[in-house]
């Protein structure tokens, strides 16, 4: 039976990650959150002292990328490990929220994730969700999903996944990191967020999980899922 590559692209909260797992594990296929290895970068440079809330080197983060070992372990789900460690939890705090897109932007970083990206999908069989997949990482893939949500409903679906993981965060404060991110994304110089032009756009807005997998399914199987 063939394999595709299925690329999923759309706003932050927007439940990608949710879906492209769920679709991922209906097809057989592997499940990569390319999102979480920026996010690995981040916290990595964090961790080292190179930025924060009051200060960002890019000069230093281009030359801590050589010391970063980036994987995703199969098990039960998708998880991603920094240089041998699970870090699924530590990814998603605030903190790396805040400066992720920041990060993401530069060429640098943005070259070895494509890198290892294309890397990861020559085979097909695969997806993976994130900013610029169908546009820039995937341009041939055979199946191209753009999601989108209202923003009130991304606004509490990610209040929700932070306090679920033991993150408190008032509302104002997500709303915030939203908007900004919104913004890095759409506007940065690499590789911005914009929806590939044979993108299938799916608003799960009012979608149950179930509904907007079931939708994402068919398309699959249009394309030779």
């Amino acid at each position: 039976m063939p394999k595709i590559t299925i690329a999923i692209d759309g706003y932050s909260s927007c439940g990608k990650s949710t879906l492209a797992s769920d679709l991922a594990h209906a097809l057989g296929y592997a499940y990569i959150d390319s999102g979480a290895m920026y996010r690995a970068v981040t916290l990595h440079c964090i961790e080292k002292g190179i930025i924060s809330a009051e200060q960002f080197s890019v000069d230093g983060i281009i030359a801590e990328l050589p010391n970063i070992k980036l994987e995703f372990i199969f098990e039960e789900k998708s998880e991603i490990h920094l240089n041998g460690k699970c870090v699924e939890k530590e990814i998603r705090s605030m903190e790396v929220a805040s400066l992720v897109s920041q990060v993401s932007a530069i060429h640098e970083v943005r070259v070895q994730m494509v890198a290892q990206q294309r890397e990861m999908g020559k085979q097909g069989g695969i997806v993976m969700d994130g900013r610029d997949l169908g546009t820039t990482v995937f341009p041939h893939a055979e199946l191209k999903i753009f999601m989108t949500a209202d923003e009130n409903v991304r606004i509490q679906r990610r209040k929700l996944e932070m306090e679920t993981k033991g993150i408190k965060v008032t509302e104002e404060e997500v709303r915030k990191n939203i908007h900004e991110r919104d913004v890095n994304d759409t506007t940065r110089k690499e590789s911005p967020l914009r929806q590939a032009e044979d993108a299938l756009v799916l608003d799960n807005s009012y979608l149950t999980r179930e509904q907007q997998l079931a939708m994402a399914l068919e398309w699959a199987k249009e394309r030779g899922a």
